[in-house]
């Protein structure tokens, strides 16, 4: 999950180096080379009839994850157009919480109290950061770009739950590929809608391929992995590391410079993961000696 969070982490900064920067290109080129990706990666894997039967069988958590994973690829780059790329990231600090919730409610997973205090942590750091960056925000459509971007963390949860629910499921390796597909065929029709061109230059292209193959695709895989394994919420939480990685990233290779609030969240956040992964195995550590009678 910590190396899906990385890769993810690089969309805002490849962004900023675009020639353009409209929303509906960059979800139509994204998404449809990941779909092409994913489907290819299943095919070397499983052979071309073995991946038609898992698509068809997969039933309705397939399909609802990949209307999640719709909404996360469409609403996550439509935000990037619109809004600075630390206030995209900063709609993440719902996550953790929202996947913890919808985990007690219809998985009745219990939540650690730790976990509960590492979210509450990592919420301050996320509104100390936020409220710097909503202060400051600038362009009118700064506050679309964030209302559009709250739609990745609450769908995620809801993935995050599903795939969870779906433990051991393997036709879930599909949904990202179904998802980017979805994604790819909405936009194209809102953009035809509109008049708009999705073509791009060579330049973009290139940039786009690599989005959309290794900040999508792969990701998208090892996320599935990842979330039939972990608990919604501590998903959810090491889904924040995202959100510094990626400023990380735009303050290095885009110039977009975080202010203290910004680090100091970030440091905030950080600890508050640290801290609910060392607990974990520290508790985890002293039951398993318990149990041995050491």
């Amino acid at each position: 999950m910590v190396g899906a969070t990385l890769l993810w982490s690089v969309a805002g900064v490849v962004t900023r180096h675009l020639h353009r920067a409209d929303g509906l290109q960059l979800v139509f080129w994204r998404s449809g080379v990941a779909a092409v990706a994913v489907a290819l990666g299943l095919w070397l894997r499983l052979g071309g009839a073995a991946l038609h039967r898992t698509v068809r069988g997969g039933g309705a958590p397939l399909w609802i994850s990949a209307a999640l994973w719709c909404v996360m690829y469409t609403a996550f780059m439509l935000a990037l157009s619109l809004t600075s790329v630390a206030q995209t990231l900063l709609a993440d600090s719902v996550s953790p919480l929202c996947a913890a919730l919808l985990g007690w409610l219809l998985l009745a997973q219990p939540v650690a109290a730790r976990t509960w205090g590492a979210i509450a942590l990592a919420t301050l750091g996320m509104l100390w950061i936020c409220g710097q960056d909503l202060h400051g925000a600038a362009g009118p459509h700064a506050l679309l770009g964030l209302m559009i971007a709250l739609c990745v963390p609450l769908a995620a949860a809801g993935n995050w739950v599903t795939m969870r629910r779906a433990a051991g499921l393997g036709a879930l390796q599909a949904a990202p590929m179904l998802g980017a597909a979805g994604s790819a065929v909405l936009v194209a029709v809102l953009s035809a809608l509109r008049g708009g061109r999705l073509a791009v230059d060579g330049h973009d292209l290139a940039w786009l391929t690599f989005l959309g193959a290794f900040q999508l695709a792969l990701p998208g895989v090892l996320a599935v992995w990842a979330a039939q394994r972990l608990q919604p919420a501590e998903v959810g939480l090491l889904g924040l590391l995202e959100v510094v990685f990626g400023i990380a990233w735009a303050w290095l290779g885009a110039g977009e410079v975080p202010s203290r609030a910004t680090l100091g969240g970030g440091l905030l956040v950080l600890g508050a993961l640290v801290a609910n992964e060392w607990l974990g195995w520290w508790s985890g550590a002293r039951r398993l000696r318990a149990s041995q009678g050491c």
